[in-house]
């Protein structure tokens, strides 16, 4: 049976290193480092996410600012609630809670958070950094999920990765660090022709399509590394990924769970984000 990747116990070892760092920095310089979250609507997942990210932040000791707009709020509403934040030196990083009502143009919200805090790393700048892999904040599931493989001492230097789904919040900044890392990276995607051949290439098997249990064991190589950031629930409405455990673990060496897998990493690596933005500023 494979080695279960703990990442409860990982992100828990994490933030005792990030708390110094973040403990570090206001004895340095004499002041807090604030991260900004935005969220519009009452959408339930959202608001758990939110609470999530703040109890995330007073855990670590970052001051967290929690901005909840009406679900009816202007576009114009809630790109000056950014432009506002983006000014304010209390604020060293900025997060939009996605999804934003449909008729708010999320794409145009995010592009008024500056390149030095936007925490989530999704900014066309931080992008590019990474594809030149020069120093940037990282999207914190892709970066969470290399901080995994690290800990644990899985070496993807010279190694077959496959990473399955393409989304520029996982798959592209994914497979990106895998060949910063020195791995070999094909992204597949609802065009790819023979998925199951690709996967059973992969000595790393990155699955971020979204869909439960997608990935089954005739997909998967012996004795393969396989990380699952999916985050679906089955048809008895219980939270899964998009592996198929139950099969897949005793065909695999390492292999995450959902939950208690690659999802508490996502937050800590927020967490990370904000104290490193708050360096890289300083």
């Amino acid at each position: 049976m494979a080695t279960i990747i703990d990442g409860k116990a990982l992100a828990a070892k994490m933030r005792l290193l990030i708390k110094q760092g973040v403990d570090d920095y206001k004895q340095k310089y004499n002041r807090e480092i604030g991260l900004a979250v935005v969220m519009a609507g009452d959408n339930p997942a959202s608001q758990v996410y939110v609470r999530n990210k703040i109890k995330a932040c007073e855990e670590v000791g970052i001051k967290s600012f929690s901005y909840t707009l009406p679900k009816n709020s202007s576009q114009n509403d809630v790109e000056e609630l950014v432009k506002a934040l983006a000014e304010d030196d209390k604020i060293n990083g900025i997060l939009v809670q996605l999804p934003l009502p449909a008729h708010l143009d999320a794409e145009k919200v995010l592009k008024l958070i500056p390149t030095a805090k936007d925490v989530d790393g999704f900014s066309a700048e931080n992008i590019g950094k990474l594809a030149m892999n020069e120093e940037c904040l990282v999207a914190c599931t892709p970066n969470g999920v290399m901080k995994m493989l690290e800990h644990y001492g899985i070496n993807v230097s010279g190694k077959r990765a496959v990473v399955v789904g393409r989304s520029n919040i996982v798959g592209k900044p994914m497979a990106m660090l895998l060949l910063n890392a020195d791995a070999t990276v094909t992204v597949c995607h609802s065009r790819t022709k023979n998925l199951k051949a690709e996967c059973l290439n992969a000595d790393i098997l990155i699955a971020a399509v979204g869909k439960a249990k997608f990935i089954t064991a005739d997909m998967v190589k012996e004795g393969a590394v396989v990380i699952d950031v999916g985050m679906n629930r089955d048809e008895n409405g219980k939270l899964c990924g998009d592996v198929d455990f139950e099969s897949v673990k005793d065909k695999c060496s390492y292999i995450t769970p959902v939950p208690g897998g690659v999802g508490p990493m996502t937050i800590t690596m927020l967490m990370y984000n904000t104290l490193q933005a708050a360096l890289f500023r300083r």
